[in-house]
């Protein structure tokens, strides 16, 4: 696995301090992303929480999945949540260690109150003390927020005096980049009142069990809660591995609902990711689960089309530009502003989406822009399946033939890839084993970026014809 030591530096610890009328959660930022470009230590906001137990235990949570691995438990792994400035709402988010639970606390307007909320994203210092600190705040404390350094201590002190330097696997950004892709395609499945989602979510298993057979697990919405069965059908939503909600238990007695998100199913579907989302005071908090346990959102393949075009590159530099730290970014609002298509909007979005570049809210159906505080240019330099079909092009591998390619790969085996109505099937022994479920495989990755190239050729003699007439 290729990873490399990411640094993060912060003035000083993350606290929470007395202050004059209640507490000070002090909360420091790293280096960070802003629309004045990059800086040192950025500010988001200084004000009051509204709910400070519920937000307390709502910022635990994501920072125990930061802090987890759900598969191969005996690994550590610890990563600071990224927290994000979006002009009306705060965003804190984080990824297991393993690449299957991504998390992500939205503490919106009603949950703020005092100050502005700033523009920008950066990494923020959870350490175990504030956690310990955390977990002791009361339902009637009041609370201050400040997300960043106070201006003096920016101007008093010299340099970072707490530096973090924690491994980063491509895959952890590769995840990061494919769930928010795999997010895009769910849909509200079911939504259940407080006693029911608390009921519902406690008798989950919390760790160590094993399902009572193989296979993944569904349930089905029945009235006003969810009861499992035993295989897919229609309305049912995928519930991989459950013991991975583990971390929605600290802020169960604060839930006004639970929504959950899945893509639409039919009957013996294979698993799928699922989003789960505890409504609370002012914010909402939602895990998305990878498939399964052992199966991290890094190899779903979801962005595979996306980095392969040029196309898609172009667009994605022009709404790069456009995006504006927006809260909720509209397509159709885009697609008016650059002059594209909806389609290449939504290409262009999956594309600045591998970079880290933007996120997606199943609450709100809608992409939201950050900028990730990593060299996310490696989730494209590093993908496996990428590599290797620009590899294949390269060295002259596929040949195309109506409806058929052939791709003759390292080995010297012939591999076939079909067309059957846009869908890209091939003899491989990959799309044997997946059938698509996880992206294409490099020969029909390959076999697109062919074709691709030869309708821009063809596009471009059109254009010189026209232009010699």
């Amino acid at each position: 696995m290729t990873r490399s030591l990411q640094a993060v530096a912060y003035r000083r610890p993350s606290v929470l301090e007395s202050a004059a009328g209640g507490q000070l959660l002090g909360l420091e930022t790293s280096r960070g992303a802003t629309p004045m470009g990059v800086k040192d230590h950025p500010q988001f906001f200084a004000g009051f929480l509204t709910s400070p137990q519920v937000a307390s235990a709502a910022l635990l949570a994501v920072a125990d999945v930061a802090a987890a691995r759900y598969y191969q438990q005996q690994l550590r792994a610890s990563l600071d949540p990224v927290v994000t400035g979006n002009g009306d709402r705060l965003r804190f988010e984080s990824f297991s260690g393993c690449c299957g639970v991504y998390a992500r606390l939205d503490v919106l307007e009603p949950g703020l109150d005092g100050g502005e909320v700033g523009h920008g994203t950066t990494n923020v210092d959870v350490n175990n003390p504030l956690r310990e600190a955390l977990s002791r705040i009361g339902s009637d404390d009041p609370l201050h927020l400040r997300v960043g350094p106070e201006e003096l201590a920016v101007t008093t002190m010299d340099g970072p005096v707490v530096e973090k330097k924690v491994p980063l696997p491509d895959r952890w950004l590769r995840g990061f980049a494919e769930a928010q892709v795999i997010a895009a395609g769910f849909d509200l499945r079911a939504e259940l009142p407080a006693a029911d989602a608390v009921r519902f979510l406690r008798a989950l298993p919390r760790g160590g069990a094993r399902p009572a057979s193989p296979g993944p697990r569904w349930v089905v919405p029945s009235g006003n809660t969810l009861r499992p069965t035993t295989r897919a059908v229609p309305g049912a939503v995928c519930l991989p591995g459950p013991e991975r909600l583990i971390a929605l238990q600290r802020v169960l007695r604060h839930a006004t609902a639970l929504r959950v998100y899945g893509p639409a199913v039919t009957g013996g579907a294979a698993a799928t990711a699922s989003a789960w989302e505890v409504v609370l005071p002012g914010m909402r908090l939602t895990l998305t689960l990878s498939p399964d346990a052992s199966r991290g959102f890094s190899g779903e393949g979801g962005v595979l089309d996306a980095l392969a075009t040029d196309e898609a590159a172009e667009d994605a530099e022009l709404i790069s530009v456009l995006l504006a730290w927006e809260p909720r970014v509209d397509v159709a609002d885009l697609a008016s502003a650059s002059g594209l298509t909806p389609e290449r909007v939504r290409a262009a979005l999956i594309r600045l989406g591998t970079s880290g570049r933007v996120g997606y809210d199943t609450a709100e159906a809608a992409y939201f822009h950050r900028e990730l505080p990593y060299d996310a240019e490696r989730v494209e330099r590093h993908n496996p399946r990428l590599r290797s079909a620009r590899a294949l092009v390269a060295a002259g591998a596929v040949a195309l033939d109506g409806a058929l390619g052939t791709v003759t790969a390292e080995d010297g085996h012939v591999h076939r890839v079909r067309d059957e109505a846009g869908v890209l099937s091939c003899s491989c022994l990959w799309w044997a084993k997946y059938r698509g479920g996880r992206g294409p495989c490099k020969h029909a990755l390959a076999v697109r970026m062919v074709r691709r190239g030869d309708a821009a050729a063809e596009l471009d003699m059109a254009r010189v014809e026209a232009d010699a007439r």
